[in-house]
């Protein structure tokens, strides 16, 4: 319809060049305009001088308008308006045709696959209508492009897809052949997260427009989709670990479904869900045991419902390193309290924390507890970064910030931002605001601004509860369901004392919090502080909930053995070693990165750092890590793991001939399961793409006039064309519609 009025399609007019081929002075139509619009004018109102006043007015500015827009375009055509164009010269350019022909193609739709219906949608002849005018090279596209020479060459069976690859692919191998423009028939599935700019920018350097035409339906009638599973990458053997998973349904809104998380065959944990309206994006929160030490691969699903059209994109798998090597907790308790004896039985069983403890009996006299040999913190805390940063995890209890010098209170900062650990303050009669703290210049370490002022210590009662932070958090997590854990949460015991914190910081999280006095505060405060983490449990009295709870309950210890294994899960080591992505689907390329430090904990830039990769059947390799002159003490390289398989990598630094430590994880490839996701076509991949390049995205019904259009590039050999406008239907239709409106007004209103 728009090039039956136009005369030109719609193409022409977006990339053309409007210009005027009459010789005469441009200058001259811009003053023949205003006199004819001003003369136009003087003759209306000289001609209705006894008019009624409202002829004079808007009515004949009405007349007024038409007139001057008929004698405007008549003045206008004299000028001979016309469209400059690139256009193609024909038989000397190529236009390579891309066909997607992965597996996602061959999912069935309307009694036929993808695949077929672009294949049918060719041989139908908008092949032969490019033929006509252009050379044709047609390709396949997976994860690379091929040439082929017969559409029946084309087998949906490769489990990727990389648009971006098979792009960049065909700019490099036709640099020096003239591409008029890429037509690429696909539903948009991509498994390499779309095109890069760098592929955009080549398409558009030389001018190449990317013509899309999309296949498949934009959403599944009835489909549970994963979207991400995300959890920590290293875990402590026998922890809590805590995920967040995300998906999308339709068809399914407002029904139940089951959403698990897996360990092999193995359930570790189930939780029944309502589903979000259709297309909506839903979030939950699922935590289970992290089990035994081990890389393990864990799954993520929602179990299929009737009727769905795919359940392959059920289900998720991450990569987590379970370790169980030993944590060691500085634990320094300033009297003889109950708080005391029972935070160290409940540790007492767990196989990872090693609580190391000082505790002062007298002023001059020391208690340790949990030494490994005699010299252990014999001269009191620490007071060297070699003997505190053997620990990854500090607890001060009820101990004056005067009992520390000035040095130690420096380690103790230093503990937490440059060695990365993980710091407690407990309530009590000489902590926090009363000890002093708040003048210690430790400030910027806790999680709340303490009170500026003593008497913050109070034995009464004060009962606790969850905030919403704290329903979510591993620390608090008593009961796996969550209905279940809010519950026991309100029936603990009262506390028999409790210590005002303070106001926490901006970036602090208030988990738990308690009533007593009249008054509601924070109990349990934490917040991340450079390298490592702060908390704050403002009481000196939970060992009241195991004393007020039956014999043999486990929530005091699960509590205490959660909190102790949150302050140094991620307190790191001195070589601390990752990978971009700990799960491969279909595409080996993995960055492989490692922090490491000095013996004191300061980067070392120095360092020789290797990694040491091997995989099941023999394959061995040692790659180097280069500095990163971004970021002292950053290493990196990039590598390829060739085939589907679990991968170890050791990572090694050295500084001259010391050691300096060592880390090891695990990352896995797996190839067929990306292709499983987004069946449905991704046309805002596909819209974007012609966009940015300068092409169009099509429906399969629209795609016949794609010879029409293609010809309109400045890509391969073109020529500029010269359209005229002044034959248009639509000007005719203009001139036809401005006469007769304005007789039939006038005629209307008597003034013929």
């Amino acid at each position: 319809m728009f090039q039956f009025f136009f005369k030109y399609p719609r193409l022409v007019y977006s990339r053309g060049e409007l210009v005027l081929l009459s010789t005469w002075p441009k200058w001259l139509l811009g003053v023949l305009l205003l006199l004819a619009v001003a003369g136009l004018g003087a003759l209306i109102r000289a001609r209705l001088p006894q008019a009624a006043p409202s002829v004079r007015n808007w009515r004949a500015a009405l007349i007024w308008v038409l007139q001057s827009c008929l004698v405007s375009l008549l003045l206008l055509l004299l000028w001979r308006p016309a469209l400059v164009v690139a256009q193609l010269e024909p038989q000397k350019n190529i236009i390579a045709v891309l066909i997607d022909d992965s597996r996602s193609m061959a999912t069935s739709e309307d009694g036929a696959t993808r695949l077929g219906q672009a294949v049918k949608l060719l041989q139908g002849g908008v092949l032969a209508d490019l033929q006509k005018q252009f050379q044709t090279r047609v390709y396949r596209l997976d994860s690379q492009i091929t040439r082929v020479s017969s559409l029946e060459e084309l087998q949906p069976s490769i489990p990727v897809t990389h648009l971006g690859a098979g792009l960049k692919q065909l700019a490099e191998e036709t640099s020096d052949l003239p591409i008029g423009a890429v037509v690429l028939l696909s539903d948009g599935s991509d498994n390499s997260g779309g095109v890069d700019l760098d592929t955009i920018t080549a398409l558009r350097s030389r001018r190449i427009p990317v013509h899309t035409v999309g296949f498949g339906r934009v959403a599944m009638a009835h489909d549970v989709e994963m979207d991400e599973a995300s959890v920590a990458p290293r875990a402590l053997a026998d922890s809590r670990l805590a995920a967040t998973v995300r998906f999308h349904q339709h068809g399914y809104a407002g029904r139940k479904a089951m959403l698990r998380v897996f360990d092999g065959a193995k359930s570790l944990a189930e939780r029944s869900i309502t589903l979000s309206p259709d297309g909506v994006e839903q979030t939950e929160n699922l935590m289970f045991n992290a089990g035994a030490a081990g890389a393990k691969a864990l799954g993520f699903s929602v179990d299929p419902l009737p009727g769905e059209e795919n359940s392959a994109n059920n289900a998720l798998t991450r990569l987590v390193n379970v370790e169980s090597g030993r944590r060691r907790i500085l634990y320094i308790e300033g009297e003889p309290r109950w708080e005391y004896k029972f935070i160290r039985r409940a540790e007492a069983d767990d196989s990872i924390v090693q609580l190391v403890s000082m505790l002062r009996t007298t002023e001059n006299k020391i208690y340790r507890q949990g030494i490994e040999n005699a010299t252990d913190l014999a001269q009191g805390f620490p007071a060297s970064a070699q003997e505190l940063f053997a620990y990854q995890g500090l607890i001060i209890g009820s101990v004056e910030a005067g009992y520390f010098t000035p040095a130690q209170r420096d380690l103790i900062e230093q503990f937490v931002d440059r060695r990365g650990g993980g710091l407690l303050l407990l309530g009590g009669r000489f902590a926090l605001a009363d000890g002093g703290w708040g003048a210690s210049g430790l400030t910027d370490l806790f999680p709340a601004l303490l009170p500026g002022k003593k008497g913050t210590f109070h034995r009464e009662p004060a009962s606790v509860s969850l905030t919403p932070s704290g329903a979510e958090s591993v620390i608090c997590r008593l009961a796996e369901d969550p209905a279940r854990n809010q519950a026991r949460w309100k029936k603990l015991p009262y506390l028999e004392d409790y210590q005002d914190p303070g106001t926490p910081k901006p970036g602090a999280v208030v988990l738990v919090e308690m009533s007593g006095g009249g008054r509601r505060t924070p109990l349990l405060i934490t917040q991340n502080y450079g390298r490592g983490r702060s908390a704050i449990l403002a009481s000196g009295g939970t060992w009241h909930w195991q004393m007020g709870l039956p014999s043999g309950d486990p929530t005091h210890d699960a509590f205490w053995q959660q909190l102790l294994r949150w302050l140094v899960a991620d307190t790191p080591g001195r070589v601390v070693a990752s990978v971009s992505n700990p799960m491969l689907f279909d595409d080996g390329r993995v960055e492989i990165s490692a922090e490491v430090r000095a013996q004191d904990y300061t980067p070392a830039p120095d360092a020789l750092v290797q990694a040491h990769l091997s995989a099941p059947g023999g394959l061995s390799a040692t790659l180097d890590l280069a500095p990163d002159p971004s970021t002292p003490g950053k290493f990196q390289a990039e590598w390829n793991a060739a085939r589907p398989a679990r991968y170890s990598v050791l990572v090694t630094a050295k500084r001259g001939d010391a050691d300096l430590g060592s880390d090891n994880l695990d990352f896995e490839r797996m190839d067929g399961v990306a292709e499983n996701f987004h069946l449905e076509q991704n046309r805002d991949l596909l819209e974007r793409l012609a966009k940015q390049t300068g092409g169009r995205y099509w429906q399969p019904a629209e795609a016949s006039r794609l010879a029409r259009d293609i010809p309109y590039s400045e890509a391969g050999i073109s020529f500029r064309q010269i359209k005229e406008l002044w034959n248009m239907p639509a000007v005719f239709l203009a001139i036809l519609l401005l006469c007769c409106s304005e007789w039939l007004f006038r005629r209307r209103w008597g003034i013929v």
